[in-house]
This record gives C-alpha cells, sequence and structure tokens, in this order.
C-alpha cells in the first residue's frame, strides 16, 4: 500500500491509529506515523500482537527512525459528550494535525475516515498490514498505557496499572466497592450502572 502511493505520488505516507476505546477509564489515545521507505523496523506489527516489554522496545524504534510522529488523546469528558467512536476520530485528527511533516496521504486504521484537509482512504485491519499504521498502533497503546499507570498513582485502587481500565472482574470489583473515579467514562453502562447502585445485576 505505501510503496505504491509513493509511485502514485504521495510521497509522504502517514498512518494514524488509536487505543483505549474499549476501557471504562481514561483518555483514548491516538498517533500518527510517517515511516521513510526503505526503514524496517524489526518487529514491528499490530500492537495488539506484542507483549508489553517488546512492544516499548517496537515504540522506541519508531520514534528513533521515524521521519515523523505525533501522539494526541481525545479526554474522558470528550468520550462522555460526543461518544467514543467521535472522541477516537478527534483524537486521530489531532495526531494528523500535530505532525512536523505535512503528510500527502492519510491512511486511518477502521471504516471512517477524518476531518483532516489531505486525501485519505479507511483500512479495515490496517494496522495488521500497513507498516504506518502498525506504527502508530504501537506508539498510540504504549502511550495509553503510560497514562494509565499514572492515572494508577492518582487514584490508587482501582488497578488501572495492571487492567488498563478494562472492564476485567477485578475493575468492576473495584468500582462496587469504591465508586467511579473521576476518569472513569459515565456514558460507559458499567460505570452509569454503578453509579445507580445496579452494577451487581449486570
Amino acid at each position: 500500500m505505501e510503496r505504491s502511493l509513493r509511485r502514485a505520488g504521495y510521497d509522504t505516507v502517514a498512518g494514524v491509529d488509536e487505543a483505549g476505546r474499549g476501557p471504562l477509564a481514561g483518555p483514548v489515545v491516538a498517533a500518527a506515523v510517517v515511516l521513510e521507505g526503505r526503514v524496517r523496523i524489526p518487529g514491528l506489527q499490530d500492537s495488539k500482537r506484542l507483549p508489553p516489554r517488546e512492544r516499548e522496545e517496537v515504540a522506541e524504534a519508531v520514534r528513533r527512525h521515524a521521519v515523523s510522529w505525533a501522539v494526541a488523546q481525545a479526554s474522558v469528558e470528550e468520550v462522555d459528550c460526543l461518544n467514543v467512536l467521535h472522541a477516537a476520530r478527534l483524537a486521530m485528527r489531532r495526531a494528523v494535525e500535530a505532525l512536523s511533516v505535512k503528510p500527502s496521504v492519510v491512511l486511518v486504521d477502521g471504516r471512517f475516515g477524518l476531518a483532516v484537509a489531505v486525501p485519505q482512504r479507511a483500512l479495515v485491519g490496517g494496522d495488521a498490514t500497513v507498516a504506518c499504521i502498525a506504527a502508530a498502533s504501537v506508539l498510540a497503546k504504549v502511550e495509553r498505557d503510560r497514562i494509565m499507570v499514572e492515572l494508577d498513582r492518582v487514584f490508587p485502587g482501582y488497578g488501572f496499572a495492571q487492567h488498563k481500565g478494562y472492564a476485567c472482574p477485578a475493575h468492576l470489583e473495584a468500582l462496587r466497592r469504591l465508586g467511579p473515579s473521576p476518569v472513569h467514562r459515565r456514558s460507559f453502562a458499567p460505570v452509569r450502572a454503578v453509579s445507580g447502585g445496579l452494577l451487581g445485576e449486570l
């Protein structure tokens, strides 16, 4: 995909992806990456297929070798106000706009394009097949995990450092005991339910 686009005259190809649409807490984080055509990053693939330590190593290699990269986010408040899909697209747009090099085309992981003033293609499963999207997925995941570890220190007891905000049994139990924190997404059903005392019925 990237090689064919460069041959067609799109010399600066950016990939963009997000992390954190599913969790009950924390922001949605997105990254955009422009890779030089000849660069090969060992181990680069969809972030979901990489164990944490290897993901950190690949992320460092991406930051070191990318022509340009940027990370952005949409806040918990934006997730609750816009819904998580629109918040994810907002974070991805912010990441693209934060690149130090303006891309000539943007490859977006997923079904939907972005409100950016450059040509773009939306690719379902692009993080598994396109290098610059895979690189973006790794940076977004590593940054979001870092944020959740920090939030665990600010809001102890929920286990954010372990489950990163996903709705595992330990997280749901912490919600029952402690109630929602300021970084929980009130628009998500399990958080709404505990606020109304209904979580035990789910």
